[in-house]
């Protein structure tokens, strides 16, 4: 079997094997109102898994991006993509060949991180990814969406003194551009939109070419800092695609808006961030249900050093990890030093604070998850009392990371 690069030449090919492991074809309208997602694919970046015959049986990719890290810090990330074996095929190495590959081959290009969308939670952890940031999905009744007036004021909490306008999504392309990058760019675990994307209407709502309703929010000099995706999913149901805001006061006065439509039943946010103060804002705290509390974005560390030192600290200490990439047949002892918000990391040999896989640092790179519950959970060895809790201090993140980007 040979894994070789795609080029342009091998789109329709590319697209129609990357299809065929999940069962349906590129022409199948998409069930949520996405658009043709491949349409973006960057096919310099793509692989093919070639038998010994000259048949195609898998496929991987990645897309160019940027990721937020603590400390409104924007780094390079392969966004890992379009990852399939023909089932005829499956369970015979092909997977793992191209997996070790590309990130060979990611390496290769100077790259530090890789992240992906995980389809099935028990398949990444092996190649080194970690789950890093979560997203949940909220459900409002509509009779019970009133929400609370805060008794303080503070310049965080003041009033709001923006607008909301409605738009329809064919009316707002480059608002809803410009709005999602500025949001993007101080949100931890958010990855960039390229304008291809945007461009080609590849993805879903509301980048995808699906009619939504758009509420704009304004603030009080007129500059749009805010927008929600919506539409009626099935009868009475708003459903939210994203709630995109500079800050609580917009993302409020969105929520607002939504949960006071008339003529539905409940209002759905599909992608909530964990820990939004929003549940607390409704009058009624047990009128907003939780469900679908899942993982998102997943993160590995190609090179330990330079991503460790990539992202922000709020907290100054010193770190001593033992790291196993069993995959890739590594393993490192590094120091991560933190002085006045600078981190630097190194090789060392001194003795470890804590020993961890590679996938389990990629679970705590962006603050999502604390070194402490995945040492309660058997994933990380601590070797010394308060290891732990220096490492869930230094790898906090000022904001929690979340990832509204489908790829």
């Amino acid at each position: 079997m040979e894994i070789r690069p795609t080029n342009d030449e091998d789109f329709d090919a590319f697209v129609a094997t990357l299809h065929a492991p999940f069962a349906r074809f590129p022409d199948t309208p998409a069930e949520d109102g996405g658009g043709a997602w491949w349409s973006a694919l960057e096919m310099d970046r793509g692989l093919f898994a070639v038998t010994a015959d000259g048949q195609t049986v898998g496929t991987t990719g990645a897309y160019t991006f940027e990721l937020t890290l603590p400390g409104d810090v924007l780094a390079p990330a392969a966004g890992v993509t379009a990852v399939g074996v023909l089932p005829s095929h499956r369970r015979q190495g092909v997977l793992s060949a191209m997996m070790r590959h590309q990130l060979t081959e990611l390496r290769g290009r100077g790259e530090f991180l890789s992240v992906l969308l995980a389809s099935e939670a028990v398949i990444y952890r092996r190649f080194g990814y970690g789950p890093a940031t979560y997203t949940q999905r909220l459900t409002v009744p509509r009779h019970q969406a009133a929400l609370t007036l805060p008794r303080a004021r503070g310049a965080a909490d003041a009033p709001d003194t923006g607008s909301v306008e409605l738009l329809r999504r064919a009316e707002c392309g480059e608002l809803l551009e410009e709005v999602y990058d500025r949001y993007r760019r101080t949100q931890p675990g958010a990855l960039s939109r390229p304008h291809r994307w945007w461009a080609l209407r590849a993805g879903q709502p509301p980048i995808s070419p699906a009619p939504r309703y758009v509420a704009v929010h304004r603030d009080a000099d007129g500059v749009p800092d805010g927008y929600a995706s919506y539409s009626l999913t099935e009868p009475h149901t708003l459903t939210v695609d994203e709630t995109i805001a500079a800050d609580d006061a917009a993302f409020t006065a969105l929520a607002r808006f939504l949960l006071g439509h008339d003529l539905v039943k409940q209002v759905v946010f599909k992608h909530f961030p964990p820990g939004h103060p929003l549940r607390w804002q409704l009058m009624d705290f047990r009128a907003g249900e939780i469900t679908q509390d899942t993982d998102w974005l997943w993160v590995r560390l190609l090179d330990i050093p330079r991503a460790l030192s990539a992202r922000g600290y709020f907290t100054d200490g010193e770190l001593v990890l033992d790291v196993e990439d069993a995959f890739l047949g590594e393993r490192g002892r590094y120091l991560l030093s933190v002085r006045d918000s600078k981190a630097e990391c190194v090789p060392t040999d001194r003795e470890p604070d804590l020993s961890l896989d590679v996938s389990d640092l990629g679970s705590v790179y962006l603050g999502g998850t604390t070194p402490s519950t995945l040492v309660r959970a058997g994933h990380i060895r601590a070797h010394r009392p308060g290891a732990a809790g220096l490492a869930d201090a230094l790898f906090h993140s000022d904001r929690a990371p979340h990832c509204l980007h489908w790829f």
